[in-house]
């Protein structure tokens, strides 16, 4: 695949509370229908029953949870007539297995087993696994623009040549959590959602799916549904849960998209509002509009009348609906806004008109004021050829770690005297250099990625704050959702916590990374299990801006409920371990400091080809030698026979002679232990030594060397530390 290439949906599949099929929806949408009616999904408790977006007529049929039904079913759409495997998969997901978690947790299931699905991995692993995707496998919780978020991330996979064919879309299942959750929070229309309007009460929570194939060429595929033109990122650094009252992100982001695919506000035809439905949500959308657009305005609609706010699945539910706009000629109405609030300086379109749009925009905003664009068109429209885009390393300016035996220079010293530095960290220990009353209520996994972000960014020495922000986490705050569950079964789901659901989202530590270093670009929370680092040291790869600098980072809490059931490594651990990692990185710009690269990352089911794959990426055996003076591997207790067996073949394969390091012999089982691996790595190779504690025996002097990180598992991964001279 050339850099540069041109991207296009070829194949979309869509379930929602609209029903099944592109086909179905197109209806729906011409006829001005809503699919949200009162729950049966489950039996609400007296007085908090209000209506939803629920998929109608869905009887499951696969003994998996919800969220991964749907996603399966759009993606099966996507691909139907084509016979394509897609090279890679991004989904954006915020409830994973949550429908099933919350029922076991309700009937106190000790069984681990039945919490197999739990992880909003698990989603795109469970696709990959029946479409026998053997490439990247990413996941997306960005809250609400997690879908969108996806699109983006898999269009600049492709941009950059890495992948041909991109499965990408979200997926979310009405649950407890969120049902409830949105309601604690006094966002929830009992009327169901009127976005815009001027009598508008809140938001309609639903659920639902959509899948798009897309895929890269120079020229115009028959197949071809819209072109993707490009995509913006942004965060309003402002409020966990409330968005900027200006639409200061929004606006960033919707900015960003249009220069990223190289158009103009004029040239924009429609404009796939986000919508919710909430009061604060449309003004601060409505003011971003008028900013940009002025009265110039484009035709606009919020669809989340029709469908509810399906969350992470909205995004990629909406580009569904801006491919009608192009392809169909079809723009929707604004279902359930009657009187447009005039306060809004906005005139949505009231019933669906058949008109064409060349170019449409469409918006998703989420928690912690994560906002993402995408722009699509109509790909027989004559357009300048894009740039190539060439995907680079970083240069790392800091980094830092918090393990069992404290920060960075801490956990060194214990490595030195007691060869571990495994254990949990008192909470007191990891919040004492942080500002007690911004941290207050705020729980462990939070104050985790503030303290590293906060150590990072002061080793770094850099006077720049980092721009954006990327958040690997396997398990999200799982305080927080233990906390809001349990409150809300022991009062027989009567009261919940508003401030621990705002919590539990996983992207929820990043949003307070930014709003505490006033980060406003791209914020990305991936949640990749054993692998969430590497994703989002990718993610950071494909979308961090020039010029700008990126705090990378991953971190996982040790709970003594959920972590044995959720983390097979975990339970079988000796030691209950927690911690992670943080770098600050930018775009070489020349010095001496050291280079950090992710260089691999393939799905081990179904490929029996993978480590020959790693070593002929790497190089062969002479480069490898060349390159890297040791070797650290990440192996999950629970793989650990299947891990060692790699690592022997990888070695045997590479003629690797240079010391091999078992990382989570020291560091403890936790998801985001690559994240600590990858920061005391980065001050190995600065110094040019690796110390014997950590070597298990004589000091590895480097000699210029590099150090390679290798993920081995399910997944196996690879990220490359270089000397720069």
């Amino acid at each position: 695949m050339l850099n540069g290439t041109r991207v296009f949906i070829t194949g979309m599949g869509i379930i929602s509370s609209l029903g099944q099929g592109t086909g179905r929806h197109l209806e729906s949408l011409q006829k001005n229908r809503s699919g949200i009616k009162p729950l049966t999904l489950f039996t609400p408790s007296p007085g908090n029953s209000f209506p939803a977006g629920e998929v109608p007529g869905f009887s499951q049929t696969m003994a998996v949870p919800r969220t991964h039904e749907l996603a399966l079913l759009a993606a099966r759409e996507a691909l139907s007539g084509t016979g394509a495997v897609p090279d890679s998969i991004i989904i954006g997901t915020t409830t994973g297995g949550m429908p099933v978690t919350e029922e076991l947790l309700k009937k106190n299931v000790p069984d681990p087993d039945q919490y197999r699905y739990h992880s909003t991995a698990s989603v795109a692993e469970f696709l990959a696994a029946v479409l026998r995707c053997t490439g990247m496998v990413l996941t997306i919780t960005t809250a609400c623009s997690s879908g969108a978020a996806a699109i983006k991330l898999a269009y600049e996979l492709i941009r950059s040549g890495k992948a041909g064919r991109v499965l990408a879309g979200g997926a979310d299942a009405l649950c407890r959590l969120t049902y409830y959750g949105f309601n604690s929070l006094q966002l929830i229309d009992p009327a169901g959602a009127r976005p815009f309007d001027r009598e508008r009460k809140g938001m309609t929570v639903a659920e639902g799916s959509a899948m798009l194939l897309l895929e890269g060429g120079e020229s115009v595929p028959d197949c071809a549904v819209v072109e993707i033109l490009g995509g913006g990122l942004s965060c309003d650094a402002y409020h966990p849960a409330t968005p900027h009252p200006e639409g200061k992100g929004a606006l960033a982001a919707m900015r960003k998209a249009l220069q990223s695919a190289g158009i103009s506000p004029r040239e924009v035809g429609y404009i796939n509002l986000h919508g919710t439905g909430t009061r604060d949500n449309d003004l601060a959308e409505a003011r971003a509009l008028n900013s940009l657009f002025g009265n110039a305005m484009p035709l606009l609609s919020s669809v989340k009348g029709a469908f509810g706010h399906s969350l992470a699945a909205a995004g990629a539910i909406e580009a569904v609906v801006c491919a009608a706009a192009v392809r169909e000629g079809l723009i929707p109405a604004n279902t359930g806004c009657a009187d447009p609030d005039p306060e809004l300086n906005l005139k949505p379109v009231l019933t669906p008109r058949a008109e064409k749009a060349a170019v449409v925009l469409s918006n998703s905003f989420g928690f912690g004021g994560n906002n993402a664009c995408l722009v699509l068109a109509d790909p027989a429209a004559k357009r300048e050829k894009p740039v190539p885009v060439e995907p680079s390393g970083f240069e790392i300016l800091g980094s830092a770690c918090i393990t069992g035996a404290g920060d960075t220079d801490q956990t060194l010293r214990k490595l030195t005297v007691d060869k571990t530095c495994s254990g949990i960290l008192p909470l007191a220990d990891i919040s004492k250099d942080l500002p007690a009353r911004e941290v207050r209520r705020l729980k462990r996994l939070p104050r985790l990625a503030l303290a590293l972000a906060m150590e990072a960014r002061k080793i770094s020495n850099h006077d720049q704050t980092p721009s954006s922000v990327f958040f690997g986490t396997s398990w999200g705050p799982l305080s927080e959702t233990y906390d809001f569950l349990t409150r809300l079964y022991a009062s027989n789901e009567q009261f919940t916590s508003p401030t621990e659901f705002v919590g539990s989202v996983h992207n929820a530590p990043a949003g307070q990374a930014a709003i505490m270093l006033g980060a406003d670009g791209a914020n990305l929370t991936l949640t990749g299990g054993d692998y969430s680092f590497e994703q989002a040291l990718i993610a950071a790869t494909l979308t961090a801006a020039d010029g700008g600098t990126a705090l990378v980072m991953a971190a996982d809490e040790f709970h003594e409920t959920l972590s044995p059931l959720f983390d097979a490594s975990v339970r079988l651990s000796r030691v209950p371990s927690d911690g992670g990692g943080a770098l600050v990185l930018r775009k070489p710009a020349g010095g001496s400091r050291p280079r950090i690269r992710p260089v691999f990352f393939e799905n081990s089911v179904n490929n029996p080809s993978i480590l020959q794959s790693l070593v002929q990426s790497l190089g062969g055996t002479e480069e490898i030698s060349a390159r890297y003076g040791a070797l650290f591997a990440g192996m999950p207790m629970k793989d650990r026979d299947a891990c060692e067996k790699q690592l022997g073949e990888i070695i045997k394969a590479a003629e690797f002679r240079a010391p091999a390091v078992d990382f989570r012999r020291f560091t403890g089982e936790y998801g985001s232990a690559t994240a600590t691996a990858v920061a005391l790595a980065a001050g190995f190779v600065r110094d040019g030594n690796i110390p014997s504690s950590i070597t298990g025996g004589a000091e590895c002097p480097l000699g210029g060397k590099g150090i390679l990180i290798l993920g081995l598992g399910g997944f196996v991964t690879a990220i490359e530390i270089l000397n720069c001279p």
